[in-house]
C-alpha cells in the first residue's frame, strides 16, 4: 500500500505548487481536487443554473463540496495500492477534526502524513491575482470579508506545517 500524502491550506497558500513538486519527487500519483473535479462540477453548475465560477458560495458548497473530496478519495484509493498518491484540496472544515487523519489512516490502511501551508494574506491575494483563475474572482471582490471569514488555524492534530512566503511556481 502506497504512502497517502494531504496537502491542505488557504487558497493562495501554494498547495498546488508544493504537491506537484512533492509528487514528482516522490514519484507519486498527483491529485489535486480542483483538476479532478473541474469538468464535472462545471456540467452541475451549468445544470443548476449557478455561476460557473462559483466555489465559495453556501449553495456551492452544499452541492458540491462532499462529492468534490468523495471523489478526490475514491480516485486516491484506486490508486494507493500500486503508488503513493499525494492529494491537495483546502480541507478546511476536515481539519477542525482532531481524528481526521486517524480517519483516513483506518479507511486507507495506510500511513497518512497531512501538511498544512500558509502565508500571509498579503502573498495569498498576490498569489491568487497571478494566477488568474475566474473562479477566485468572488475572493479578490470581497477579499476583506473572504480574509475575515477564513478559518487559517492550523490542524487539530500532529502534522507539518509549511509556511510557504516564499514558494516559487
Amino acid at each position: 500500500m502506497g504512502q497517502l500524502w494531504v496537502i491542505c491550506g488557504p487558497a493562495g497558500a501554494g498547495k498546488s505548487t508544493y504537491g506537484r513538486r512533492l509528487a514528482a519527487e516522490k514519484g507519486a500519483c498527483f491529485l489535486d481536487s480542483d483538476t479532478v473535479t473541474e469538468p464535472v462540477v462545471r456540467a452541475g453548475l451549468v445544470l443548476a443554473g449557478l455561476d460557473l465560477n462559483d466555489r465559495d458560495s453556501p449553495d456551492y458548497k452544499a452541492a458540491f463540496r462532499a462529492p468534490v473530496y468523495d471523489c478526490l478519495f475514491a480516485t486516491a484509493a484506486e490508486n494507493l495500492p500500486q503508488i503513493d498518491v499525494v492529494l491537495v484540496g483546502p480541507f478546511t472544515s476536515e481539519i477542525r477534526d482532531p481524528g481526521w487523519r486517524d480517519g483516513l489512516e483506518e479507511r486507507f490502511k495506510t500511513s497518512v502524513q497531512v501538511i498544512f501551508l500558509s502565508c500571509d494574506d498579503v502573498e495569498r491575494k498576490r498569489r491568487i491575482k497571478l494566477r488568474g483563475n475566474p473562479r477566485d474572482d468572488f475572493k479578490l471582490r470581497n477579499w476583506s470579508e473572504y480574509v475575515d471569514l477564513g478559518d487559517l488555524r492550523p490542524p487539530a492534530f500532529t502534522h507539518e506545517h509549511i509556511v510557504s512566503q516564499s514558494l516559487k511556481s
